[in-house]
């Protein structure tokens, strides 16, 4: 062979050799799936709850009414999956063709379980339309059939202790006034508005005598009743009109009983032109900030945590019929979370009086300070507490006249 041909026979040997030790090319395993996450469910909606509020005066009246709607939606804050449905201006005035039933039809039917009415007016129509909606919790506030037995069962009554929040009102306006003339300007006239304006008197009186040294059978406290809640042209006195009345007879501070803020502001239109006066609003947290620059404080409703405790308990299956008049979270009375009733106060009460204001507020708490004792009478003169004798939460809660020594109508 001559020497290429080995050469070349070198080659394909060792091409050969190399193929051999390589091997067929290996083909890839196909690659696995990568594994999917699971997917979770999403979380199951909690059911809506539909709940009814029925307002006797105007939603933003910056008083009573107000003070529910905010309550109302203090609980959709706290219950996301709660709504609420409304109807306000429910009176002989604004709607005089619309009764309580025909707006428990229509909150029914909009899927309300649950329905609050918020007038002592709206006690027998809410009777009437729990027995007609039997499956529907109805809850009244101010009224108290479920004490006295007369409620269906699917009734409940609840209540804020105001008279606390009244005396409290009472001591600023004790501390305040220099012509010792106090007047007030009272809603109509019944058990629920004698015992509050009797509280106002009481906490005058107090105040007057132990933290200003004087007097207190010289206090003067005069009630002048408008008719309703809140002004009805030519049906009620006009409290515009009235505030003025009792400015013009001596009174100094005016406190309102109505739902509405007449008095703050005849009360700020007078001190505007010189007249040195104060007053003091109800029902609403915000009242104040109409004529703040003369507003002593305000006692307040803080409805939403009563209204979220009932909720809760239908949703839950523990709710039952009860009377409740809860008093103020002495802890705190201004709470937002726990307490009923408050008292916020005003811009216009100078520091000197709001650290007695504490301090009559601290012995309330403690109990040191209780106003319903005896000896106490009604206006008449006939006996309401014997002497030493500490009234019941039913004896307050029934009031029959005004107390001794106020001066206005008792009926």
């Amino acid at each position: 062979m001559s020497k290429h041909l080995w050469s070349l026979m070198g080659i394909l040997v060792i091409a050969a050799l190399v193929l051999a030790a390589c091997g067929p090319a290996a083909t890839p395993e196909p690659a696995e799936e990568p594994m999917e996450e699971p997917v979770e469910a999403p979380p199951e909606e909690a059911e809506e709850f539909v709940f009814g509020v029925i307002l006797v005066g105007p939603y933003n009246d910056h008083g009573w009414s107000e003070a529910h709607y905010t309550g109302a939606e203090y609980v959709t804050e706290k219950l996301p999956n709660a709504r609420f449905v409304y109807l306000d201006k429910l009176n002989p005035a604004d709607r005089p063709e619309t009764t309580l039933e025909q707006a428990v039809d229509d909150m029914v039917s909009e899927g309300a379980r649950m329905v609050f009415t918020t007038s002592d007016d709206f006690k027998e129509d809410t009777d009437l339309a729990a027995e007609k909606y039997p499956d529907v919790t109805f809850i009244h506030i101010s009224g108290d059939h479920v004490l006295t037995g007369d409620a269906p069962p699917n009734v409940d009554n609840y209540m804020g202790k105001m008279p606390y929040g009244k005396m409290i009102a009472g001591c600023a306006a004790a501390l305040a006034t220099e012509t010792g003339t106090i007047g007030y300007v009272g809603p109509l006239i019944n058990e629920e508005t004698r015992r509050l304006a009797s509280s106002v008197y009481l906490g005058a009186r107090y105040c007057y005598e132990n933290y200003r040294g004087m007097d207190p059978n010289d206090l003067r406290m005069i009630v002048t009743w408008i008719g309703f809640w809140f002004n009805i042209p030519g049906v009620t006195l006009d409290p515009t009109e009235v505030s003025n009345d009792l400015i013009n007879e001596g009174a100094d501070v005016l406190i309102s009983g109505i739902d509405t803020t007449e008095a703050l502001v005849v009360t700020g239109q007078r001190a505007a032109e010189g007249e040195r006066l104060f007053s003091v609003p109800y029902d609403y947290e915000g009242a104040c900030e109409e004529a703040p620059e003369i507003c002593l404080g305000v006692p307040y409703f803080n409805w939403g945590p009563g209204y979220l405790e009932r909720i809760q308990a239908v949703q839950g299956g523990t709710w039952k019929p009860q009377f409740v008049w809860v008093a103020p979270d002495w802890k705190d009375i201004n709470n937002r979370d726990t307490s009923p009733v408050g008292f916020l106060k005003g811009p216009a009460l100078a520091d000197e009086w709001a650290a007695k204001v504490d301090e009559f507020i601290a012995g309330l708490a403690d109990g040191s300070i209780n106003l319903f004792v005896g000896p106490l009478n009604y206006q008449d003169g006939t006996p309401f507490l014997a002497d030493g004798e500490v009234a019941t939460d039913e004896q307050i809660w029934y009031m029959q006249q005004l107390l001794e020594g106020m001066e206005g109508p008792s009926e």
